[in-house]
């Protein structure tokens, strides 16, 4: 289990410096693609992703330019969606939206959400589609490769939508995207799976607020049992981000 912990005093001085240095792992990941290759980057929810958003938004208009060069090479995807319209104020997307794409002028064919309003198995399979035009598949048959995924954490040491206590073929499914029922309202939920989130390049997680310090000790064990210690494990490397003072 092989995971970066930096710490932070506050959710501001987080959501800063985490914007900051994405910001130059897109400037150095660019650089070593070809011209024509594209970034695909995975949003996640919670209250931290507003202030994170907001401040991308906010470096990224510092940048020579305004960041145009990097802004038409990304391809944005979600972690995870809840089954209500782009107009409820749960809604992952809308959240994005309002704070990072709209501010930031993407455009609309770089953005792949999740349509959880739909009728759920379309929107899977739809998504799916979508991801794997864009990004290329590990080992030209496996999973969808991303270049980056953000991920918030909560109290119970959820990721994205997958939660505690799935069955263990379950959390071995290879579906890129799959429905589940949360134990936190809204219920009905696309999420991504755990073999993308293996795979992706880079997975940074934001974990901020009060009550997540039992969550991340947990995870951070060898035989931790939250969805994100499984995460940890499958993967070489993953930082996390965190203002939990006593997070281990």
């Amino acid at each position: 289990m092989a995971y970066e912990l930096i710490k932070f005093a506050d959710e501001g001085s987080l959501a800063k410096a985490v914007a900051g240095e994405w910001l130059r792992e897109l400037q150095g990941a660019l650089k070593r693609k070809a011209e024509d290759e594209v970034y695909g980057v995975a949003l996640s929810g919670g209250r931290v992703a507003k202030t994170f958003f907001s401040e991308i938004v906010r470096q990224m208009r510092e940048l020579p330019g305004g960041g145009e060069g990097l802004k038409k090479r990304l391809q944005f995807f979600w972690a995870d969606e809840r089954c209500v319209p782009p107009s409820d104020p749960e809604n992952n997307y809308r959240i994005a939206r309002e704070l990072l794409l709209e501010p930031l002028g993407i455009a609309e064919e770089q953005i792949h959400r999740l349509r959880g309003e739909e009728n759920e198995a379309d929107a899977v399979r739809t998504a799916e589609e979508e991801i794997c035009a864009v990004a290329p598949l590990q080992k030209g048959k496996g999973p969808p490769v991303l270049d980056m995924v953000f991920l918030g954490m909560g109290e119970d040491g959820h990721v994205a939508s997958l939660f505690p206590g799935e069955r263990p073929e379950v959390m071995s499914s290879p579906a890129i995207y799959r429905l589940v029922t949360a134990v936190k309202p809204p219920p009905r939920r696309i999420t991504i799976g755990y073999g993308v989130l293996a795979a992706a390049e880079k997975v940074w997680v934001l974990a901020s607020g009060a009550g997540k310090e039992q969550a991340l000790r947990e995870s951070f064990s060898p035989q931790g049992k939250t969805p994100l210690a499984r995460v940890l494990r499958s993967r070489e490397q993953t930082k996390i981000f965190t203002d939990v003072q006593r997070a281990g």
